[in-house]
């Protein structure tokens, strides 16, 4: 399988940096794929959970929005906040989203629409993680 170079950064550092066979990104219109010869794009990304693949491996990395181009150098994901699983505090997430659910109370409108789309995303990512603990 042909590689790629893929870059994750985000504010606080490099999150990721080599070749890859394969990124599976949360896109804000849908979840995609990427290899090797992909055409050019740039999309918005949304809260989720990046897979990268490299020689059969899978590292998943959760990434609560930002934006991805590829490019003819590669993929770049420039994401708001990158964390691999194994440094996520998963009690601290759990926590995150259950202020998340008691501060809709102060939204209302497109505020309180956008407020439960965000809410939704982190849900659907402890979702993904706990069922990736089942396994």
């Amino acid at each position: 399988m042909a590689t790629f170079h893929f870059d994750l950064v985000s504010p606080e550092k490099l999150a990721f940096s080599g070749e890859v066979d394969q990124v599976d990104i949360p896109g804000a219109e849908g979840d995609f794929g990427v290899l090797a010869g992909h055409a050019p794009v740039v999309a918005a990304i949304r809260p989720g959970i990046l897979t990268v693949t490299t020689g059969g491996r899978h590292e998943k990395i959760i990434v609560l929005g930002g934006l991805a181009e590829v490019s003819e150098n590669g993929l770049t994901v420039l994401a708001d906040v990158a964390t691999s699983l194994d440094e996520l505090d998963r009690a601290q997430f759990a926590e995150t989203i259950a202020e998340m659910e008691e501060n809709l109370k102060e939204h209302e409108g497109s505020e309180l629409d956008q407020a439960i789309e965000r809410l939704d995303h982190f849900k659907s990512i402890q979702h993904q993680l706990n069922a990736t603990a089942m396994h």
